[in-house]
């Protein structure tokens, strides 16, 4: 008796972990549908050339579909212009920040100086501050810089953010301390021990931060349109402003503007995802 109550339990406790496992994926589907499902209309609606795009529920798969929407919309505006701004804007400004962001981290990591926790708290502190209340500040000083209306302006304002410091000091952190001890022993400067040492070992963190800022970056939209006076010079994400105005009445072009600003940040995630993770997971650890 005492085997059999023994595997009936064993078998009541293999059903509930069962249950429970259909339980989390369901959800986990059904928030992923949520999640997924404006894009796919979105998608839906820039492939659709004459179908109702107003109808309910909306057609996956729109008949007819084709991709002259797409075409209308990259000649009837200076899209590509758009796209060579935006790629502009959003290499420079992602290497601006992987690069100050690791030099302020380490310090902030790996070395001992006085006032070094307040510092990092007075960094952190800034993250609360909402992005609108320095755009002022920002603004007068790129005046001062005689550098309004030019694409540098848009990008050296968020070339150093607390968060990607906060990152990179987490990630800095998760690295033993042996291999920089004996790098000193052996000679090497703090710089060499920086760039030849610490930069390869934090890569998963360094990817983390680059898909963060080429997010930021690629959809850019207010900032933009308050330092940019030229519009041949706006990014897409405030160029496709103008595909409100030129096709008010046909949604089909404004969703296909939309896919060609995503399709990049969706790539480049799916590219990069397997290290993003690990470099999250990196920096929660530290």
């Amino acid at each position: 008796m005492m085997r059999r109550s023994v595997a009936a339990q064993k078998r009541v406790a293999m059903v509930r972990k069962i249950i429970n496992y259909i339980l989390v994926y369901a959800g986990l589907i059904a928030i992923a549908i949520f999640m997924v499902g404006p894009f796919a209309w979105l998608l839906s609606t820039s492939i659709n050339i004459s179908g109702n795009v107003y109808a309910f529920p909306p057609q996956l798969v729109p008949k007819p579909a084709g991709l002259d929407n797409f075409v209308k919309v990259w000649t009837a505006m200076p899209f590509g212009r758009y796209f060579f701004n935006t790629v502009h804007i959003t290499l420079v400004g992602v290497g601006l920040s992987l690069l100050l962001a690791s030099m302020a981290g380490y310090p902030l990591a790996r070395l001992t100086f006085p006032g070094r926790n307040i510092i990092f708290g007075l960094i952190l502190s800034t993250m609360m501050i909402p992005n609108s209340t320095g755009m002022i500040v920002n603004f007068v000083t790129l005046q001062k810089m005689k550098l309004v209306d030019t694409i540098p302006a848009v990008y050296l304002p968020s070339a150093v953010s607390a968060f990607g410091i906060f990152l990179m000091r987490q990630t800095y952190i998760t690295i033993p301390r042996d291999l920089e001890d004996a790098a000193r022993i052996d000679g090497c400067s703090e710089l060499r021990i920086w760039l030849q040492i610490m930069l390869p070992l934090v890569k998963p963190g360094l990817i983390s931060l680059a898909i963060f800022e080429f997010v930021a970056y690629w959809g850019t939209f207010l900032w933009p349109l308050i330092i940019l006076q030229d519009p041949n010079k706006y990014p897409m994400a405030a160029g496709l402003q103008y595909l409100q105005g030129m096709f008010a009445f046909n949604f089909r072009y404004i969703a296909a503007g939309g896919v060609i600003s995503i399709i990049p940040v969706i790539i480049m995630f799916l590219v990069l995802q397997r290290h993003f993770v690990s470099g999250l997971h990196g920096a929660l650890k530290g």
